[in-house]
């Protein structure tokens, strides 16, 4: 695992996952580039700019799994880690951050190379940046918000949404002063993933990173305010939320549901200074994926445990990027009867979940044709199907109706395609191809070999491997593919004929899974009728 967004970059370059653009680009075509590609990419020769721009970071699950040292689906388990386990974050007097100052009447934020992303977009937007502010009682908060370039050193901040910034920013406009905050740009993974992470009050989401890492998250401190900042980030604003409450229009800006949100009302923030590295790399975390896909590991784990709390066995979760890593939850349970309506309940109380489909373990919930068929062959919509009405919604979800001066409520829906209790197992038996495990087609193509003449059988052979097929589904039923593989010396046709040959004696009969029996045995399905 990488110990620095540095170092995540490096690792990206020796996997093969950033491809660099040397020739000269102009800054308002990198969004669309990045858009384009199956890869991170780095434009080192961006037209007005000596700064070089990274962007599409951890837009996919590969890239987050070379960030966090993990395969994808692990990475909750780390989360799980650091909210369970934080490690605090260690203050030192110095870091590469604090390599170039520039303060006062110097600070240009126009100098810095910030993407226009979408063409409705109100300006461009610092997207990647980490906020820390301090409370004498909430602590160190860290979440992440957009910040708009209104002017050389002033931004606005998005902070629409009731969190425990926003609080910070009301106490401080209530005694008409400014909150320091600092911002940090080019930081690793788990500050984005913690950042992300809705966190109570006066927990910190630096020290839940710290668990995440299994190491402390060097912190330093700023030049002109009391805020610390990330020691080993590329670049730090440090700067303050002006005292001028939510009064200023800014936007329209591109959001994780991969729409454009209105317009907001927030307040605006000076910058006093800017630190940052030697040959800093500007990091333009692209809207909407690179939003998206960080928050899937926050959503799997508070849907994973509150199906713990709920006791409910889940073998495995896809918060899907379909759902904007948010809204669905697929989950595979080993259940016992009613589990699928317990999780269903459980799942849905997560915050802003929204639609959720149960499956049983056999469903592969990363595959959305295997869900799909869950949902096609398991499912009747009259007992099924749960929807709870009046529940809090996320205010992004643009099918609400919104009422002014009125918050808005949704409405949840669970899917059970759990296999029912009362439906006999055998109907859900798997099309499995005969040998499936023992042929490749790769042995035949392509091979010569001589043509075999056809099998010929005596009618006395016919009769005695009937009857030895006879005396031993007499004691075991067994399928067809069974009787062929156990006299497989006497051939494929020779089995087919000997069962031709008790079928017109009226001997042969099939038990309730389809095996081969006698007819009057103890294992036939249906008694034979007279």
């Amino acid at each position: 695992m990488s110990n620095s967004f540095r170092e995540f970059v490096s690792d990206l370059r020796q996997e093969g996952q950033i491809t660099e653009i040397t020739k000269p680009v102009d800054i308002r075509h990198i969004a669309a580039l990045v858009d384009q590609s199956d890869k991170a990419l780095l434009f080192s020769n961006v037209i007005g700019y000596e700064m070089p721009v990274i962007s599409g970071l951890t837009n996919n699950r590969d890239r987050l799994s070379i960030a966090m040292g993990c395969p994808f689906p692990e990475i909750e388990e780390k989360l799980r880690n650091g909210i369970d386990r934080p490690i605090d974050p260690r203050v030192v007097n110095a870091g590469p951050v604090r390599e170039i100052l520039i303060e006062g009447e110097d600070v240009d934020l126009y100098e810095l190379p910030v993407p226009l992303f979408s063409v409705r977009d109100g300006g461009p937007m610092i997207t990647a940046g980490v906020t820390l502010v301090e409370d004498e009682e909430m602590g160190l908060n860290a979440g992440i918000y957009r910040f708009l370039i209104k002017d050389r050193n002033t931004t606005g901040i998005d902070v629409v949404t009731p969190n425990n910034l926003r609080k910070l920013a009301e106490k401080a406009l209530a005694k008409n002063e400014p909150l320091p905050i600092s911002i940090n740009i080019g930081t690793h993974p788990a500050e984005l993933i913690t950042g992300c992470f809705k966190a109570a009050a006066g927990v910190s989401e630096i020290s839940m990173s710290g668990g995440m890492r299994g190491r402390a998250v060097e912190l330093t401190p700023c030049k002109t305010i009391e805020t610390p900042c990330i020691s080993d980030a590329e670049i730090v604003l440090e700067a303050e939320i002006l005292p001028t409450g939510w009064t200023l229009p800014e936007g329209r800006f591109g959001e994780f549901t991969r729409l454009m949100g209105g317009l907001h009302w927030n307040p605006l923030v000076r910058v006093k200074a800017i630190s940052m590295r030697k040959n800093p790399i500007y990091y333009a975390l692209h809207m909407p994926w690179e939003n998206i896909w960080p928050s899937g590991p926050i959503y799997e784990a508070a849907v994973k445990r509150a199906l713990h709390e709920a006791g409910v066995t889940a073998t495995a979760v896809n918060i899907t990027p379909g759902g904007c890593c948010h809204w669905h939850a697929v989950i595979a349970i080993k259940g016992l009867p009613g589990d699928g309506k317990n999780a269903i309940l459980a799942s849905l109380s997560v915050a802003d979940m929204k639609h959720v489909t149960i499956v049983d373990a056999d469903i592969n919930v990363f595959d959305p044709m295997d869900v799909e068929w869950a949902v096609a062959t398991r499912v009747q919509a009259d007992e099924d199907v749960l929807i709870i009405s009046g529940a809090r919604s996320k205010p992004l979800d643009p099918s609400l109706t919104i009422v002014p001066g009125k918050i808005p409520t949704t409405a949840k829906m669970g899917i059970d395609a759990t296999i029912s209790d009362h439906i006999p197992r055998e109907r859900y038996e798997r099309i499995a191809y005969a040998y499936a495990d023992d042929v490749r087609l790769e042995d035949f193509v392509d091979q010569e070999g001589d043509k075999l003449p056809p099998d010929v059988f005596s009618d006395v052979e016919i009769v005695e491997l009937a009857d030895k097929i006879r005396e031993m589904i007499g004691i075991e039923p067994l399928y067809y593919a069974d009787l062929v593989e156990r006299f497989e010396s006497e051939g494929f046709q020779a089995v087919g004929r000997a069962l031709g040959s008790l079928h017109e004696q009226g001997l042969l009969w099939q038990d309730k899974v389809g095996k081969f029996c006698m007819r009057d045995s103890e294992f036939s399905a249906v008694r034979p009728t007279k």
